[in-house]
């Protein structure tokens, strides 16, 4: 009886889909802050971070991490890149008022990034490495 049990449950699961379980897909990456950064109104100090997010896109809720602890939580935008990223980078935005802030996330040898909602901004680019 266990044999013809453990026999179906082989079977179920390997007719299952692969994308049953994509829907799951969690998604995680470091980023390096060369200097702070504002990111949801939240000053972020220079640092080690990590950022986990859930799905394929187009849109996903980024969750920013150091320390084991959540230090923003920000909607984001997955976008298709025509290429893959060469590096890991962080873009930086710098306003007329010398603010910085965080607009988008690439992962090298990724052909995805993760643009960061509302936090566009007029001024120049920069990137800081993400790891």
């Amino acid at each position: 009886m266990k044999s013809l049990r453990y026999t179906v449950m082989i079977l179920v699961l390997a007719l299952l889909p692969a994308g049953a379980f994509a829907a799951n897909d969690s998604h995680k990456g470091s980023l390096n802050i060369g200097d702070p950064v504002q990111v949801a109104g939240k000053q972020l100090p220079a640092g080690d971070y990590t950022v986990k997010w859930n799905g394929d896109g187009p849109t996903a809720q980024v969750s920013i991490i150091r320390n084991g602890t959540e230090v923003a939580n920000i909607p984001a935008r997955v976008v298709k890149l025509d290429q893959k990223a060469s590096e890991d980078t962080a873009e930086v935005k710098t306003g007329s008022n010398g603010e910085r802030k965080l607009t988008a996330i690439r992962f090298g040898g990724k052909t995805y990034a993760l643009e960061i909602s509302g936090e566009a901004a007029a001024g120049t680019a920069s990137g800081d490495s993400v790891k």
